[in-house]
């Protein structure tokens, strides 16, 4: 009998019949089959040996990076597309924030929104299918929401004033799209918030902590809500167990202590629900040398 995670690693050879994940782009005829990784790199330029670890560990077709941490032109694209990505979009900015999606299948209508109008580097979406002759697109957005702060006070804390008003801006924006039913979007990132009970490791302990206080969640349920999106990662993980994505770096043995969250996330629209045949959080990726707080979540996608 085939283990669950060798199963996992093998999915890519059994979803196209082939060894070679560079094949994908000739797979999209009929169906769209492809391994999708989100990982808050916490600086792609410092970690670029990271990236090229998880490229060469996990292949996935698709990977979002967050937290990027450079603009543009410092972006390390031609590594990038050495390591098998042709397809590369980049919304940066200088020091802080930044999302990157890195694709072995040919993508189209690149757009980097300026949600909640601050001029921040938090969003980019590329749209695949027109570029294969498919009949149906599908939008992929790349979000890295902010973190708040420290302090749980809107009042008292513009982050955390700024994090509210983020998500306001991101629950209208998506419940003003139309087709809410038959839009096909994947919606990946840093979101910054850990919505369940079991996505921290103590619940009454963190309710006054940012990234789990109930006007978060609260705000996140929203957005949600917006345009009836899936929580992909709990379809596959019942929403009784823990299941973390951020361990803080201030743990000295961060297994043994486990104080996790979930903060990064995988959602779909209701129309793709049932697409993602497999999902993992790579979590030991937070042991290896120099790495991010954060861990790659990786799913695999088959969508007719």
């Amino acid at each position: 009998m085939i283990a669950r995670e060798d199963l996992f690693l093998l999915l890519p050879t059994l979803l196209r019949g082939k060894t070679c994940a560079s094949d994908a782009s000739s797979e999209l005829s009929s169906s769209m089959r492809f391994r999708l990784a989100t990982w808050n790199i916490n600086s792609v330029r410092l970690r670029l040996d990271l990236v090229s670890r998880l490229i060469k560990s996990e292949k996935p077709d698709v990977l979002c990076l967050q937290e990027i941490k450079c603009v543009e032109d410092r972006f390390p694209e031609p590594e990038l597309r050495a390591l098998g990505f042709p397809h590369i979009a980049v919304s940066g900015q200088k020091g802080y924030h930044g999302v990157a999606t890195l694709s072995r299948i040919p993508f189209s209508h690149i757009e980097r929104r300026d949600i909640c109008g601050r001029g921040h580097a938090r969003h980019l979406s590329v749209k695949f299918g027109e570029a294969n002759g498919q009949g149906s697109s599908l939008v992929l957005h790349n979000m890295y929401v902010p973190a708040g702060g420290d302090i749980p006070d809107p009042i008292a804390n513009e982050k955390f004033r700024h994090k509210l008003d983020f998500f306001d801006a991101m629950g209208a924006w998506f419940g003003g799209m139309r087709s809410k039913y038959k839009n096909r979007m994947i919606v990946v990132g840093d979101l910054n918030v850990a919505p369940l009970p079991t996505d921290v490791w103590s619940h009454k302990q963190l309710l006054k902590v940012v990234s789990h206080t109930p006007e978060e969640v609260e705000r996140l349920g929203r957005v949600q809500a917006s345009h009836d999106f899936i929580d992909v990662m709990r379809r596959h993980v019942p929403a009784e167990e823990k299941l973390f994505t951020w361990w803080s770096y201030r743990n000295r043995d961060w297994r043994e202590s486990n104080r996790g969250r979930r903060l990064d996330h995988i959602w779909t629209t209701r129309s793709l629900d049932g697409t993602t045949v497999a999902m993992r959080v790579l979590d030991e990726a937070r042991d290896w040398p120099r790495t991010s707080d954060h861990v790659p979540v990786i799913a695999d996608f088959v969508i007719d």
